[in-house]
């Protein structure tokens, strides 16, 4: 049984980083903005969420002036994308198993 839970990424338990990661993952790129909307999460929280997944080098940041105004862009990395997506493979292999 413990095979089964062995490929999940503890980086995703947590389901405001598994909500990141899931918009990011169907979104080339989205605003810091967009991201608070849609997961409806308050700025303390979301910000401590994007870092720990940018420590990880999951995302990655860009960041650019709107009409004088500042505009941060998230996007999935390669190897957040590759994680990810093992991280959604274990969880159908749990479903599927049980």
């Amino acid at each position: 049984m413990k095979n089964l839970f062995q490929n999940l990424d503890k980086a995703f338990e947590n389901k405001m980083r598994l909500g990141i990661m899931s918009v990011l993952y169907v979104n080339a790129s989205v605003s810091y903005n967009s991201l608070k909307e849609t997961l409806e999460a308050t700025d303390g929280n979301l910000a401590s969420h994007l870092k720990h997944l940018e420590k990880l080098a999951y995302i990655s940041v860009s960041k650019s002036f709107i009409d004088r105004k500042p505009n941060t862009e998230y996007a999935i990395t390669e190897s957040g994308k590759s994680a990810f997506e093992k991280h959604l493979n274990a969880l159908e292999d749990i479903i599927k198993n049980l």
